[in-house]
């Protein structure tokens, strides 16, 4: 075996480090191998941790006390219920051989056996066919003997993506591996090597024989990735894209209106960089993928106006965003609020003839579930642009203007008693008394808010009650006065906040 590492110290999860202990004290030799051990060399914590091993899945079964096995691949599951999350399956694969990949998308047999030699041939990349030996443990940390037969370390230093033996007849084993290879550099920020970079582009069409939901996760990895940018651009680049989302890469040299720098590709890009920056949610980045979808079919030349229009873009954006989700196999709450968010991402304009019951009926409209996720995508979507500032005074004004429609007016409404209770513990009939004891109650309630209750509230009724009409409209007044000043400060708050009138 070539290139076998001098022992080093990594900190290995005493439920990783077990199961390879477990398979030496039973004759067996054991590995950890993969993105794990990458992820280790990188000094990333590893989200997910395999072994490769000698042992057959029924000795493996044999080994620990409760496992599953249910794939043609022989892959393990060692169960430790009382493991953190991340931790509680780990997977155990037997040395393998794969022969024939005529479909691209699996082999047609697997044969169990052979050498870590032959496992570690088979692998994608270099940086992922590096293995590691479990020497030693103790206090948490492990000695180890590192395995690198196809220069992955080199590869690690140099921050190259390089395909194992020959790239062009690695992707043409798994078409997914495209797809793996542009994520693995978004997620990193490692760049492809040329040789590599070039069988992608020979063999982009081979992602066509990939079940959708395999192509949605790497999708949704490269998104949810610090450099989603960077992987889209690539993507488009190579061919890739336009077997995957070819209305995005439709935008591709789509010139817009003179308010944007860039074409609108490059603009939904620069939206979509903008929402991992902020490290935003899944629908967020999608949503700012897909906000300006619909421009390409939907411009139009103005002889008027001299410039491009793309009136409706926005209703033809969400129906084309359903449609490509739908085509990627995202969940129908995903592809719902996706939608929701580019149909609603042109409200308003002019902060100045904004209203309170416009905000209300966009609130009511995208739901409040979704209305600040929506800001967000406005965010991303200015950013897109090309603009330097983020929150220029229009959008601090969108969101004061949301605060203040989203929050409880302070009304009567928030007693604990009604109109109704009113009328029957003072034996009264509608009319203006009734009025002046709820705010009257009301001004008792602001000044102490731990008076709403009922039985304060039905005792100082009575009391106010008996009040001549007078007096008790002064109460009355004094009470509305003082709600209406409450109320402006509580405005008065949210405007200074977002530094805004």
């Amino acid at each position: 075996m070539k290139n076998a590492l001098k022992p080093r110290v990594f900190v290995i999860p005493k439920e990783v480090s077990g199961i390879s202990e477990g398979l030496k004290g039973a004759g067996f030799r054991a590995y950890l191998v993969g993105g794990c051990v990458r992820d280790l060399i990188l000094g990333l914590r590893p989200k997910d941790w395999d072994i490769t091993t000698d042992a057959t899945p029924d000795d493996i079964a044999k080994v620990f006390p409760k496992t599953f096995y249910e794939n043609e691949y022989g892959t393990v599951g060692v169960v430790n219920d009382e493991a953190e999350e991340s931790l509680k399956v780990v997977e155990v694969t037997p040395f393998r051989k794969e022969i024939g990949y005529s479909d691209s998308r699996r082999p047609d047999r697997v044969v169990f056996g052979g050498t870590l030699e032959d496992d570690l041939k088979r692998r994608d990349f270099s940086i992922n066919a590096i293995a590691m030996d479990i020497k030693d443990t103790k206090d948490g940390e492990c000695d180890v003997e590192v395995i690198d037969n196809h220069q992955g370390l080199k590869d690690i230093s140099s921050r190259t993506i390089v395909a194992v033996g020959k790239p062009e007849e690695r992707f043409a084993e798994d078409g997914l591996r495209l797809l793996r290879a542009l994520r693995l550099s978004a997620e990193l920020g490692f760049k492809l090597e040329t040789e590599t970079a070039e069988a992608i582009k020979k063999h982009a069409s081979v992602i066509k024989k990939i079940a959708m939901e395999r192509v949605r996760d790497e999708f949704v990895r490269i998104i949810m990735s610090d450099r989603p940018g960077d992987g889209f651009r690539m993507a488009e680049s190579l061919g890739v894209l336009k077997h995957v989302i070819p209305e995005l890469s439709q935008a591709v040299g789509v010139e817009q209106n003179k308010a944007h720098s860039f074409d609108v590709f490059e603009h939904l890009i620069r939206a979509v960089e903008h929402s991992a920056k902020r490290g935003y949610s899944l629908e967020v980045r999608l949503a700012s993928l897909f906000h300006d979808i619909g421009k390409p079919p939907a411009r139009r030349w103005s002889e008027e106006k001299g410039d491009w229009t793309f009136h409706g873009h926005d209703v033809l954006g969400a129906k084309m965003t359903v449609k490509i989700l739908e085509r990627l196999k995202f969940q129908n709450k995903v592809i719902d609020k996706v939608s929701r968010l580019v149909l609603t991402h042109m409200f308003f304009t002019d902060t100045e003839k904004i209203t309170l019951s416009a905000v209300r009926r966009l609130v009511a409209k995208v739901g409040k579930e979704n209305i600040w996720e929506l800001m967000n995508v406005r965010a991303a979507d200015r950013i897109g642009t090309g603009r330097p500032k983020e929150s220029p005074y229009r959008l601090r004004k969108y969101h004061s203007m949301v605060e203040e429609a989203m929050r409880d007016p302070i009304t009567v409404s928030m007693l604990r008693v009604d109109g109704s209770r009113i009328m029957e513990i003072a034996g009264l009939k509608p009319g203006p008394r009734v009025g002046y004891i709820l705010h009257a109650l009301l001004e008792e309630v602001l000044d102490a808010p731990e008076k709403n209750t009922r039985e304060f509230l039905e005792e100082k009724t009575r009391e106010l009650s008996a009040l001549p009409e007078e007096e008790l409209k002064e109460a009355g007044e004094r009470g509305k006065e003082r709600r209406e000043t409450e109320e402006d400060k509580e405005l008065s708050k949210i405007r200074k906040k977002y530094w805004v009138k």
